[in-house]
């Protein structure tokens, strides 16, 4: 079974930044596309941003464009969330998901369209 831990979290000040980290085991990794979704409370997930298996596209939610960044190292088999400029709305536990994909696949921005789900990692904005 596929492994997804995510690391990073934390308490910061609007304005701030973080990074969060994925590790990802027990998959090949380059097969996969690679997702950061968020969740809050009474809400249920909602897409971040995605990247495609070869590294070459990535997408973002409207909410978080020119503010964060995906990216993904093969060789250490993880993903990353760069969050810069973080605001109060951004306050959410963050998930790191994966997808099998063919090189030629569409971008997924929905939450069940990911086969493998990491535990979360909190972060929380303060104004």
């Amino acid at each position: 079974q596929a492994q997804l831990v995510e690391s990073g979290g934390g308490l910061v000040q609007t304005g701030d930044s973080l990074r969060l980290s994925c590790a990802v085991s027990r998959l090949t990794f380059s097969y996969y596309a690679f997702a950061w979704f968020r969740q809050t409370p009474g809400k249920g997930r909602e897409f971040v941003a995605l990247i495609t298996r070869s590294g070459g596209t990535s997408d973002y939610a409207d909410a978080v464009k020119g503010r964060f960044s995906i990216s993904r190292d093969n060789d250490r088999r993880m993903t990353y969330l760069q969050m810069n400029n973080l605001e109060p709305e951004d306050t959410a536990t963050y998930y790191c998901a994966a997808k099998r994909t063919i090189l030629t696949a569409p971008l997924y921005r929905q939450e069940g369209e990911y086969e493998y789900w990491g535990q979360g990692t909190q972060v929380t904005v303060s104004a």
